[in-house]
């Protein structure tokens, strides 16, 4: 008895601990300190309280060296809502707060302030407009809209950055990789050289932007699906040091798998041994009333080896069983190992055509770490703050014009031309009439004045408000869509997107412009901050 109250405790203290840590990481605390530090100056100036918003934008697309982005895919905003619905501002949370002390001594925060955190106790103060997860999104035009008392949204940047930056960061890097795959299945394996748990993050993301599973056996749950996968070497190995060789780990693994049988064949001699003790198995499969599932490829010239592996398994009656490619995938390494079936296929005489059609693509930490890019330069600005009763806009200006927000409350509109293509995203003052098909529409660019370009109404076939309400006064006003809208939404866009900015190697600049009267007002606010 003794023994088990010991136990107890202990189990009863780890438990403590785990949930203080997860209380303290990764909810309301789940931020940098200048952020407290602001929301408190702003209680001192009993400025906490005033209206204001913020936009959340990023600067450009991903340019991953030898290839480059074209656009982006919005994701991550269900988990930050449903990590806005879960932090809060309790004891536990403010005590190390309050204990904090500077250079001499004195508490860094107040008492007073941090009775105020506990009083508002959440983020139900504020309102939140949002591009749809699973949109295609471009730089500088706004993602999400945060409206609400000074020092609450400006409480929220750190936590509100930090997911939907990653998200559509790894989102956008899944939807090119399905691109470059011809629609191809995508099969995301990047859990095991992911950062910690942020692998669960972008294994979301990248179900959003255009993997069609997954090896994260948890996230797949938790999103819906059957997680995917086959063995590794060591099974191989193991089998062989016992004696078994090749051929027995692959009969173990078929007698346990007969109808989910997808074999690893480069453990030894991918096209000597692997490949000829692969169809050992499926024949033995077949004649006990099973259909193989496949064969994978995870090293050396992975299009020769599919030519390769296609014609023995062709000639032995499995031309149907699919072949899965991996091995430090990207999206420029599987359009090049397609450009090369196509050119290499026919020499052999196979349909480059019938042998992509039953490729599958392994794509790993290329993916899961956005390689070449691994983060997106989204930012959080206050555009307003009220004054008097009235929405006073705000600016920030930078030597560098790009990095010079566009100021007030907008809206953000995008317009498809005669084709059904989308070819501009316009952004408006909130409170101006939206644009109409019915009369010429100008574009300005956000920061060149003489740059401009016009609209005739033949010119556009559909004008679409983009953003949407998602949190009013702190409650959510839709249920989370399922992830095959998410992906409907991506696939939908993207298809709408002109050829060029779709292109993997420097793709078109797709255009986010001002209405005249945003640009103006931008440019008066510019001019009297330079004034002083």
């Amino acid at each position: 008895m003794e023994n088990g109250h010991t136990t107890n405790a202990a189990e009863r203290v780890q438990q403590s601990k785990r949930a203080l840590r997860h209380e303290l990481a990764e909810g309301a605390l789940f931020t940098d300190q200048y952020q407290l530090t602001m929301a408190q100056l702003y209680f001192e100036r009993d400025l906490h309280e005033r209206p204001a918003q913020f936009d959340h934008f990023f600067r450009n697309n991903p340019d991953y060296g030898s290839h480059q982005a074209g656009f982006c895919v919005a994701a991550g905003l269900e988990w930050l809502l449903d990590w806005i619905d879960a932090a809060r501002f309790t004891e536990a949370v403010l005590a190390p707060l309050r204990a904090q002390v500077d250079a001499s001594g004195a508490p860094v925060f107040s008492d007073s302030f941090c009775n105020w955190l506990a009083d508002i106790g959440s983020f139900e103060s504020l309102s939140i407009e949002a591009v749809p997860e699973g949109r295609v999104v471009h730089p500088g035009a706004p993602m999400t809209v945060v409206r609400g008392p000074l020092a609450v949204a400006q409480l929220l940047e750190t936590a509100l950055l930090n997911q939907l930056n990653f998200q559509t960061l790894i989102a956008t890097k899944a939807s090119r990789v399905a691109e470059a795959s011809r629609g191809r299945p995508v099969l995301e394996f990047g859990l095991r050289r992911s950062a910690e748990f942020g692998a669960n993050a972008a294994t979301r993301a990248a179900l959003v932007g255009g993997a069609e599973a997954s090896s994260n056996v948890g996230a797949s749950y938790l999103m819906g699906l059957n997680p995917r996968g086959t063995h590794a070497h060591s099974m191989v190995q193991a089998f062989m040091a016992l004696g078994e060789g090749e051929l027995g780990a692959f009969r173990a693994y078929a007698d346990s798998y007969p109808d989910g049988c997808l074999l690893l064949v480069d453990t030894i001699d991918t096209l000597g041994s692997g490949v000829p003790n692969a169809i050992t198995v499926f024949e033995e499969l077949r004649a006990k009333g099973h259909e193989p599932v496949g064969i994978r490829l995870d090293s050396g010239d992975l299009a020769y080896l599919a030519i390769q592996s296609a014609l023995q398994l062709d000639a032995a009656g499995f031309d149907d069983v699919g072949i899965v490619l991996s091995s430090s995938l990207d999206e420029l390494l599987i359009f090049q190992i397609l450009a090369q079936i196509d050119s290499e296929a026919p020499r052999y005489g196979l349909d480059p055509a019938r042998l992509v059609a039953r490729l599958s693509m392994g794509v790993g930490s290329k993916l899961t770490a956005s390689e070449g890019h691994p983060y997106l330069d989204g930012v959080y600005k206050l555009v307003s703050i009220e004054q008097d009763g009235e929405s006073k806009p705000a600016i920030k200006v930078s030597d560098t014009p790009a990095k010079t927000p566009n100021p007030g409350d907008k809206s953000l509109y995008r317009i498809y031309d005669a084709r059904g293509r989308s070819t501009a995203d316009l952004l408006t003052i909130a409170d101006a009439d939206a644009p109409s098909g019915d009369a010429e529409i100008e574009l300005r660019h956000p920061t060149q004045p003489n740059t401009r370009r016009r609209l005739a109404p033949d010119d556009v076939s559909e004008i679409e408000p983009l953003l949407t309400d998602v949190v009013v006064d702190g409650s959510r006003v839709a249920e989370p869509a399922p992830l095959d809208e998410l992906r409907a939404r991506r696939v939908r866009d993207i298809e709408r997107l002109d050829p060029g900015v779709r292109r993997l190697v420097n793709p078109h600049r797709y255009h986010v412009s001002l209405s005249t009267d945003l640009f103006d007002l931008k440019q008066s606010l510019v001019e009297t901050a330079l004034r002083g």
